[in-house]
């Protein structure tokens, strides 16, 4: 084991140079960079642009002197100017010594600062990870309450009336996105049409530093509930049916039918016999799919429900062309999705330790 787990660590880092340097060559032919952005703004005289370039160089705005740059937002500026913003965001340099820096400052995890936010990238990260935490740990944790119930029962009761309208509701729920579901329950129960029980924006209410602990708790609850719910009821689904399908294949098994033989009760046949076996696709998927919500799946309810967290921060960056936080993000998401892959894998040896990684290649 301990030598599948070594080549697995070495198969990291070509999966994660593979996957920067993928996305390093598509930004090299992404529009609307920062340079392109700073160029506009100061066209147009931007306070933005203004202040991260100082007042010396917009004298020379003025001056406005045909330049020579590629960039085609630079007509009528002054060609050192367009230098000084070159330089500011680090594009003074060829594409090929921009990666190899990048690559050197990763290994020491020195993501560098957001373009325009003034911060590290790390201190953004450790801003925002408590919103995505919270939203990813209840998410997960009802998702796993709702759907291993369920999808026992599911199993248990194949092919009755349960059956049918459960695998009605879940195909519902399935194909309903968690964004359209998010607005859909804003329009209800948030003030959009109907009802106005739930807050509409943030985690907190704003005069949360002023309540009692009790109080906190619930305001705390009040506010997540709809983001939650939203995350839940599209994620739900296929845990269940893969629930349902692992415990009855089990079912059908014939250890099943010979610890009926013996007279044992059904409840002792299910969760002492069964539910083991059955559990462990579903116990072994956990970790991939925690780290799945909480850095991929919220983005969209963050968004919508202005939730301060991980998923807004990279739609955030994204938008404004903050290359150092969209790969910052990007290598750390990255590097914890492989991790808990092998976490995984782990769990399945843990759940079941007739199974043996040590004898495969990876």
């Amino acid at each position: 084991m301990a030598a599948y787990i070594l080549r697995r660590l070495l198969l990291i880092i070509p999966t994660l140079f593979g996957i920067l340097l993928l996305n390093f060559v598509l930004v090299q032919f992404a529009p609307g960079g920062p340079v392109e952005q700073t160029l506009a703004q100061l066209q147009g005289f931007g306070d933005a642009a203004g202040n991260r370039i100082g007042s010396s160089q917009q004298s020379d705005v003025a001056a406005g002197s045909q330049n020579e740059s590629g960039y085609r937002g630079a007509q009528g500026l002054d060609p050192s100017l367009v230098a000084e913003i070159e330089r500011l965001y680090g594009f003074d340099k060829p594409a090929h010594e921009r990666f190899y820096q990048m690559l050197v400052s990763y290994l020491q995890f020195d993501f560098g600062k957001s373009f325009y936010s003034d911060k590290s990238v790390t201190d953004l990260i450790i801003e925002k990870l408590p919103v995505s935490i919270s939203l990813g740990l209840w998410t997960t944790l009802l998702t796993y309450l709702i759907s291993v119930p369920l999808g026992i029962r599911k199993a248990v009761r194949d092919g009755s009336a349960f059956d049918v309208w459960t695998s009605s509701a879940i195909i519902v729920g399935y194909a309903i996105p968690n964004f359209l579901f998010a607005i859909l329950l804003i329009v209800l129960f948030a003030g959009g049409t109907y009802l106005e029980w739930f807050p509409l924006r943030g985690l907190t209410s704003q005069n949360f530093d002023q309540l009692t602990w009790w109080q906190q708790i619930g305001d705390y609850f009040w506010h997540i509930t709809l983001p939650v719910l939203a995350s839940v009821v599209s994620s739900f689904a296929t845990l269940t049916m893969l629930t349902k399908n692992s415990f009855l294949d089990e079912i059908n098994k014939q250890y099943v039918l010979t610890a009926r033989a013996k007279g044992l009760g059904e409840n002792a046949v299910l969760y002492r016999h069964v539910f083991r076996n059955a559990m462990l696709l579903i116990i072994a998927g956990m970790p991939a799919a925690l780290i799945g919500i909480f850095f991929t799946g919220s983005m969209l309810i963050e968004v919508i429900f202005s939730l301060d967290g991980l998923g807004l921060l990279g739609y955030e960056a994204v938008i404004n062309r903050d290359y150092p936080v969209i790969f910052g993000t990007l290598y750390i998401f990255t590097l914890a999705g492989l991790l808990m892959k092998l976490v995984s894998d782990i769990t399945y040896t843990l759940v079941d330790p007739r199974i043996d990684f040590s004898s495969r290649e990876v």
